[in-house]
């Protein structure tokens, strides 16, 4: 009788745990490739902005749009909202007050160097993050989103403002890096 009791318990067990791994391998898959996605965006960026020469970096297409320099690191304030603040929960930075992510007077070396740091804490943070909050919800701009939607919002977004980048060195003559080989 006792082995049976212990039966019924650990058969609902070993059910739960087999289904568990599944999804569990799944997710780290999505960030081992998430992140490998993401490394393969720095590269590309950053050869980006190497491209383009500093004289252009405050050229903008038109009056209201943002410069090249202010695309360039509006990415790596998103980056880190996206990151640290909506997924990590830590107090989102002051855009009005703080100066470390914003052009500022930062020359094109300086820029590069942010954008990189950047990067390599976001990758260390999505690297080390704990699996099981992906799942969590939150609003983001009104609409119901998991923090893995966040992750895949953040990539949308850096190739968003990377593409308008490329939109002012194309209106400056220059020719942008081949994409294709940061795939």
């Amino acid at each position: 009788m006792k082995n049976i009791k212990y039966t019924l318990i650990l058969i609902p067990v070993f059910i739960l745990s087999t289904c568990i791994q599944p999804v569990r391998a799944q997710e780290n898959v999505f960030i081992k490739e998430y992140i490998e996605r993401l490394e393969q965006s720095k590269a590309y960026l950053i050869l980006v902005a190497e491209t383009m020469p500093e004289a252009h970096y405050k050229f903008r297409a038109t009056a209201e749009s943002m410069s090249f320099e202010e695309h360039f690191m509006h990415i790596a304030w998103a980056m880190d909202w996206h990151s640290q603040s909506l997924i990590g929960g830590r107090k989102a930075r002051d855009w009005n007050t703080d100066t470390t992510l914003k052009v500022g007077n930062k020359s094109k070396k300086e820029m590069i160097a942010t954008i990189a740091e950047t990067f390599d804490t976001t990758i260390h943070f999505i690297a080390n993050l704990d699996l099981d909050i992906l799942d969590e919800r939150l609003d983001y701009f009104g609409a119901n989103r998991t923090k893995r939607q966040i992750l895949l919002l953040l990539a949308d977004h850096i190739t968003h403002h990377r593409a308008q980048m490329l939109v002012n060195m194309r209106l400056n003559k220059i020719q942008p890096p081949r994409y294709v080989l940061y795939q």
